[in-house]
């Protein structure tokens, strides 16, 4: 296999991610809270036997001592996090947001994803574990 097979291939996952999301948007279109958005997800993608964590908490902590606040992760899919939104745009915030979830769970790869307007919104971003930077996935 050449590396942009192989590229892609690791990329599978979250293609059907997107696919899910882009029949949940075909049948509830815009302007449902991100939660419904959130059960449709989970419903069809665990029905097609993928792993699905939905509102994972994310303990926070300072040193080894665990704070008393944690986040939570809408979706984490087959150890892919899902971020969703539905707002008429994403903004650089909500890239941070996922970004600061992959640092913190240590996770290589994440989506972010918008219901909130008349044509579904996917990007996906890959963390690379040795620098630690955070880049937007491209297909080859």
């Amino acid at each position: 296999m050449d590396l942009i097979q192989e590229y892609n291939k690791r990329l599978e996952p979250m293609k059907v991610i997107t696919g899910v999301a882009m029949k949940v948007h075909a049948k509830f279109r815009s302007g449902l809270l991100e939660s419904a958005y959130e059960a449709a997800m989970k419903y069809l993608l665990e029905k097609d036997r993928h792993r699905v964590e939905r509102q994972k908490e994310l303990p926070i902590f300072w040193d080894n001592v665990q704070l008393d606040q944690s986040y939570r992760m809408d979706l984490v899919i087959d150890d892919i996090i899902v971020e969703l939104k539905s707002v008429s745009h994403t903004n650089d915030a909500h890239v941070r947001q996922l970004w600061n979830y992959m640092h913190l769970t240590h996770t290589e790869y994440g989506m972010l994803i918008n219901f909130g307007s008349e044509r579904l919104y996917s990007a996906w971003y890959r963390r690379d574990p040795l620098t630690r930077e955070i880049e937007k996935v491209k297909l080859m």
